[in-house]
């Protein structure tokens, strides 16, 4: 290979602006909107999210003032607890440097992520480093998912919380800062502490997102601050593998790189996305969510699957919040490319591998 072709086997940080450099973003936040370009944008939105104070709680309307039971299991049904906290973590979007795919150097990012991480009952101790995504909470139906929170990011000043889609919760639960009518788990200020209870009902089957919905939820979902809830008839099997997948993007703004980074699990680029393996005969599902403002797809080599509908597919669209599952019975063994088919999106890092082994 020539040193022209070597070069241009590189990508440089100029050159990192392949698709989407230069994107904005809007933030609401109490009373105020940002248009948010820059890194000092980002900043502004901070000190305006911390100066926020937990609203006292309105009583426009006799909704407001209705009180609410903490749900039970169903009969058979099982508590499902888990204790998360969120906290700060410097993340690397690209651990190796390198793209797998195209056989190029990237540029190594790290900046200050924001993102769940899983802790043994009561608090005791952390049972391992904040991750994007945060855990995955399980249950199966009749069951409730009990979500014992802490914000754990004193520095950053401002209100947390974990919001559901997907299972059955009343108000007091939403996890979501409504302004005045703000309830307490839609407000939980740096070092408090706020139990979620949320009810896994016949019609919660399926893989859904939690996320941050604070008041400044915006940027703090762009941060990492996201993860999966799977519900599962009861007595239901699992796949022999399962994975969950989260397709979204870190704008510059908040990473301090050229352009925008289009992750898979916070990761940008194959060899630094999640590389899943499986074997011949065995059941597969891969789980694929929507996390950021973009419609995606979700591409797999050499396979096809079927969708809710029972049509086979191989590149289903996934908007923002949405879940597709790719199921089924693996019998094509191989190393396969996985990917966003958005061209801008796969080049800017939406990819990553797939080994099946034949044994």
């Amino acid at each position: 290979m020539g040193g022209r072709d070597r070069f241009s086997a590189r990508l440089g940080r100029r050159d990192f602006l392949a698709a989407t450099g230069g994107a904005f973003f809007v933030c609401a936040l109490g009373e105020r909107q940002f248009t948010v370009r820059t890194a000092r944008d980002v900043q502004r939105v901070d000190a305006a999210a911390a100066s926020l104070r937990r609203p006292a709680s309105a009583r426009r309307d006799r909704v407001d003032s209705l009180s609410f039971a903490t749900p039970a299991p169903a009969p058979g049904g099982r508590r499902r607890e888990y204790w998360l906290v969120a906290r700060p973590v410097r993340w690397q979007v690209t651990p190796r440097g390198y793209d797998e795919w195209h056989a190029r150097r990237v540029p190594r990012v790290t900046f200050r992520a924001l993102a769940y991480q899983a802790w043994s009952a009561g608090f005791a101790h952390p049972l391992g480093p904040p991750r994007i995504p945060g855990p995955t909470l399980e249950a199966e139906v009749g069951d409730v998912i009990v979500v014992h929170f802490r914000n754990g990011a004193e520095r950053l000043r401002q209100a947390l919380t974990v919001h559901p889609h997907g299972v059955r919760y009343n108000p007091e639960y939403d996890g979501a800062y409504l302004g005045e009518f703000t309830r307490a788990g839609g407000f939980v200020a740096p070092g408090e502490e706020f139990t979620y209870v949320w009810e896994a009902t016949p019609d919660s089957v399926g893989v859904w997102p939690y996320h941050d919905h604070g008041p400044n939820h915006t940027l703090n979902t762009f941060r990492g601050l996201f993860g999966a809830i799977v519900v599962r008839e009861r007595g239901a099997a699992r796949p022999d593998r399962e994975y969950a997948l989260f397709l979204h993007n870190f704008p510059p703004q908040i990473t301090g790189a050229d352009t925008v980074l289009h992750c898979i699990n916070g990761r940008a680029f194959a060899g630094n996305t999640p590389t899943l393996r499986a074997r011949v005969g065995e059941r597969v599902a891969i789980h694929v969510i929507g996390m950021d403002s973009n419609f995606h797809t979700f591409h797999i080599h050499g396979h096809r699957w079927r969708d809710s509908a029972g049509a086979l597919v191989d590149c289903p669209t996934v908007g923002p919040n949405e879940t597709i599952t790719a199921a089924f019975t693996e019998d094509n063994p191989g190393r396969w490319l996985y990917h966003c088919h958005v061209f801008s999106h796969q080049d800017a890092g939406m990819a990553g591998w797939y080994l099946v082994d034949p044994r």
